[in-house]
């Protein structure tokens, strides 16, 4: 068989026409740009600068200005705009509507304490215009586990995403968050601190009612009276949060308990005894009851297979004991539901999100 060879040591034409340099350079550049988006993605998603905004500042509750000047006006006498100063938000999570979930570092002057804060206003308070002077309620999110550091409510199992498709779906006010640590340290010795002013510990009672409600207030449009304001919690989270609105009845109406201990049982407050007993909830329920109100709505969430067997029958007892007068109380048993984060989250629109949302005020529409 004879083999025929091009003087110029090509191979021999195969019928086929032999590919332009333009459509050569046209699929290079194809390449080229898909690669670009897969890079983008992948720096994005882990956060490589310049591919994400993460650490930008972030404004929240900017006192808008009218077309004259002047400061706008509430929408009715029951919003506060924001009194100030700004804190220097951070942006910490971008979520797909653009809405940002920001952190600030806090230095809490009534209680002494320092430390992070994650919040998160809906769309709805940044963009709608009908909304553009009203207070919105605020809910203060509390972490269990250390509770130091950081906070699974603000990265985790699409809390922001779904507390805002809830208030789409009609079952919850439009909350912003605010979502501090809770513990000043960590709790690898089994020490906490109850959420409370332990004497001679960090006053973390005093940070969670007063100081973070000072940061919402300076920086957003909230709501004047205690029917804008509300916890939510899980584990020693849900216990500080049900025990700050029993405390503390005429600051805040609602809270979200999710698996939460009924007593105060940190070992911090040995010798303490006078001051466990006035952080006690079954205690300032009673006195509650004796004080015929305010009225305050205590929404429980508990696994049917909690880590502490005793957690599901002490939530019965203390809704049997203080469910009454103007404790008004809401269980949501989650069968098969454990002790943490992945069991509550999901289920807080399943019932306990719209049953405190019909006790809680605004946003009202600006006229």
């Amino acid at each position: 068989m004879t083999m025929t060879y091009s003087p110029s040591g090509t191979q021999p034409p195969t019928g086929r026409r032999p590919r332009s340099r333009g459509k050569r350079w046209a699929v290079v550049v194809a390449c080229l740009a898909v690669l670009g988006v897969i890079a983008w993605q992948v720096m994005s998603y882990f956060e490589i600068p310049p591919f994400t905004d993460k650490g930008d500042p972030v404004s929240y509750g900017k006192v808008d200005k009218g077309k004259g000047g002047g400061t706008a006006q509430p929408a009715d006498s029951k919003v506060l705009m924001p009194t100030g100063p700004d804190a220097p938000f951070k942006n910490a999570r971008t979520l797909a509507d653009g809405s940002h979930v920001s952190v600030v570092t806090l230095d809490g002057k009534k209680s002494g304490f320092k430390g992070k804060v994650w919040v998160w206003a809906p769309k709805e308070y940044t963009d709608d215009p009908k909304y553009k002077n009203s207070g919105f309620p605020v809910m203060i999110a509390l972490p269990g586990g250390p509770g130091y550091g950081t906070n699974y409510w603000w990265a985790g199992f699409n809390f922001e995403e779904n507390m805002a498709k809830w208030y789409k779906e009609g079952r919850s006010k439009p909350f912003l968050l605010a979502m501090p640590v809770l513990n000043p340290g960590p709790d690898d010795k089994g020490i906490y601190w109850d959420g409370s002013d332990i004497p001679g510990q960090p006053k973390m009672g005093t940070w969670l009612t007063e100081d973070v409600p000072d940061l919402m207030r300076a920086n957003f449009r909230t709501l004047k009276s205690r029917d804008g304001w509300a916890f939510m919690g899980s584990s020693t989270g849900g216990f500080a949060g049900l025990k700050a609105v029993l405390k503390h009845p005429d600051k805040f109406k609602a809270v979200i308990a999710n698996g939460p201990d009924v007593i105060p049982d940190s070992p911090l407050w040995k010798g303490h005894e006078k001051e466990k007993a006035e952080n006690n909830p079954e205690v300032l329920a009673k006195q509650l009851i004796a004080a015929k109100g305010p009225d305050v709505y205590l929404a429980f969430q508990v696994g049917t297979r909690e880590s502490n067997k005793h957690t599901l029958p002490d939530v019965q007892k203390f809704i049997a004991t203080y469910g009454k007068g103007p404790v008004h109380t809401n269980l949501k048993v989650i069968e098969g539901g454990r002790h943490d984060g992945a069991t509550y989250a999901p289920n807080l629109g399943e019932g306990p999100l719209q049953w405190i949302s019909e006790h809680i005020e605004g946003p009202t529409p600006s006229s």
